[in-house]
């Protein structure tokens, strides 16, 4: 099965033809384009301008993946649908809706944050990657922090979630805060290297809560504080600090309801799964707990929004023959998983 993946659902535009063969996935052709440069002028994402952006670039990154005008070649059609940004959104699912009905494809309409689930599931350094059930998966991005517990394909049950700020939306905060450049996570993880992660004894919101939810804004809110009152203090170490109170808070709250469910498999997704040290010691303490539970991470280049993963999701919702009218799709950017 060939399919045709399309992500625009916030300021990355991403298409992506994979290949799937007997639940084995290749990459055909994967082609992305960042609104980084763009949006740092504005400390973040501007909805309207991100749609602009996205109808700039779609039409030539649709040339540019070989897919021929009539559609000769693919079998289905996999466009997000949401979440996301509502003018951002519309623009894939609009040109996924036109083309399935064109070639007269089926067409899925891909949950976001599945898309960033399944993005486990292909190859890694040659290796098939592939998680079992049930999988607890932590989803950790600007827009959405997450622990939901995949009993199936298709079948999640959300059991966490940030009662305000996204972890990666603190980020974002608390790099501006610190006078670092859009978009703040890999600026705050370069900087803390340089830092003394246990130099500021910042707060871990409601860990003493027994649930599975987090918080950051309480967080965010004591490193703006702390930034005013210690005027001395270098910013490695703020940065280290912060970014430490912010894995202590998803890695003690994975793993305690890694204790609860017994999951098979421990997914870490998103665009914060890039940060080196969440990833390392999430794995690390996995590990420690649990011989018989297997962690499961993308590569590094599909940890952000893109096609490919779009379309591995779409192709095991296409298995199951669920497929939307392209007549009634509409973007939906308050979808839920869960």
């Amino acid at each position: 099965m060939r399919i045709l993946g399309i992500e625009s659902s916030c300021d990355e535009t991403s298409i992506a033809i994979v290949d799937e063969n007997g639940g084995s996935f290749k990459i055909e052709n994967h082609i992305l384009a960042s609104q980084i440069d763009v949006h740092a002028k504005y400390g973040g994402v501007v909805p309207e301008i991100a749609a602009r952006e996205h109808v700039v670039n779609i039409f030539p990154m649709l040339e540019q993946v070989n897919v021929p005008r009539d559609g000769k070649g693919i079998d289905v059609v996999a466009v997000t649908s949401g979440p996301g940004l509502a003018p951002a959104l519309r623009i894939g699912v609009e040109l996924g809706k036109s083309l399935a009905w064109m070639w007269n494809k089926p067409l899925v309409g891909v949950n976001h944050l599945e898309g960033h689930i399944y993005s486990v599931w292909l190859n890694k350094d040659g290796v098939q990657n592939i998680p079992q059930f049930p999988a607890l998966c932590l989803l950790v991005s600007g827009g959405h922090t997450e622990l939901i517990l995949m009993k199936d394909h298709g079948s999640y049950e959300l059991i966490g979630m940030t009662r305000d700020d996204a972890a990666g939306e603190a980020f974002d905060k608390v790099a501006k805060m610190l006078g670092l450049k859009y978009p703040g996570g890999p600026e705050i993880a370069r900087l803390a290297i340089r830092g003394n992660k246990t130099a500021i004894k910042f707060p871990r919101p409601m860990s003493s809560c027994d649930n599975y939810d987090f918080s950051f804004s309480g967080l965010k809110t004591a490193v703006m504080n702390h930034i005013k009152n210690n005027t001395m203090d270098s910013k490695e170490d703020i940065a280290a600090s912060f970014q430490q109170a912010v894995i202590d808070s998803l890695i003690n709250k994975t793993l305690s309801a890694m204790e609860r469910h017994n999951p098979k498999s421990i997914i870490l997704t998103g665009g914060v799964s890039a940060n080196t040290e969440l990833r390392t010691t999430l794995e690390s303490k996995v590990n420690i707990l649990s011989q018989d539970t297997l962690f499961h991470a993308p590569s590094l280049d599909l940890t952000g929004d893109n096609a490919v993963m779009i379309a591995v999701a779409g192709s095991f919702r296409a298995k199951k023959k669920e497929f939307t009218n392209p007549l009634t799709l509409v973007a939906n950017p308050n979808m839920r998983l869960a």
